[in-house]
């Protein structure tokens, strides 16, 4: 049996909707009521497990799990050690410098030196000011990231966007976009290359579903 790490939150209905459309069916995880974090599709072939989505590459990585669906910016950031497969195309958003609308400034270059920042993608905050040579304190944080600028904790922010909404309601504005993310599929590396459970079969199977999928999506778009 193939063990599936399903993320929690943006990433879960359209994961469960790819799964979907390959035979394995984990769609009672959506139900406002559910409380269980596994459950074993109908056929009996797939187990899916209801993780963080931070955690999904642990579980991957150490083996619990075969296979899993994570976004690209947990990827840079943890830097785990599993196979990336796939870009599934979907749950796209930007990792993002932001400051205060009132602060002036037009570019994360325009911050002043050893000024503070705010994230919880400290990694990757790190890495990108040290690529643009501006020494800066990263403060980390777990969530509510847009209230370092708010409250005067910090100059700025380093947090995901969507779509700009979250943002604009707490008047701050998007300077510069340290790289795009989306769905991708990733795999325990042993169990990918010795094809436990005809991994390599359903693994090619979700690649041509969302193949089919962005397809489907581009021809409405144009339509």
């Amino acid at each position: 049996m193939i063990t599936v790490a399903l993320p929690k939150g943006s990433l879960l209905k359209d994961s469960i909707e790819l799964f979907k459309a390959v035979g394995f069916d984990f769609s009672g995880l959506l139900a406002k009521d559910n409380r269980q974090l596994q459950i074993v599709d109908s056929s009996a072939q797939a187990r899916g497990l209801l993780v963080r989505a931070k955690d999904v590459p642990v579980y991957v990585e150490y083996g619990q799990a075969q296979i899993g669906i994570v976004g690209y910016d947990v990827l840079r950031e943890k830097q785990p050690k599993v196979a990336h497969l796939a870009d599934l195309g979907f749950g796209g958003c930007r990792l993002s410098v932001a400051v205060a609308n009132d602060s002036g400034y037009l570019s994360a270059m325009d911050l002043p030196p050893h000024c503070r920042v705010a994230s919880t993608s400290v990694n990757s905050a790190r890495q990108y000011f040290q690529a643009i040579d501006l020494a800066v304190e990263i403060v980390p944080l777990s969530g509510s990231v847009e209230l370092g600028p708010i409250t005067g904790m910090s100059e700025a922010i380093v947090d995901l966007v969507s779509t700009g909404t979250t943002l604009r309601q707490n008047n701050l504005t998007e300077l510069d976009v340290l790289y795009y993310s989306t769905a991708r599929l990733i795999a325990h590396p042993l169990s990918y290359r010795l094809n436990d459970d005809g991994l390599s079969d359903v693994i090619q199977r979700l690649k041509a579903a969302s193949s089919a999928a962005s397809s489907a999506q581009k021809t409405s778009a144009r339509v």
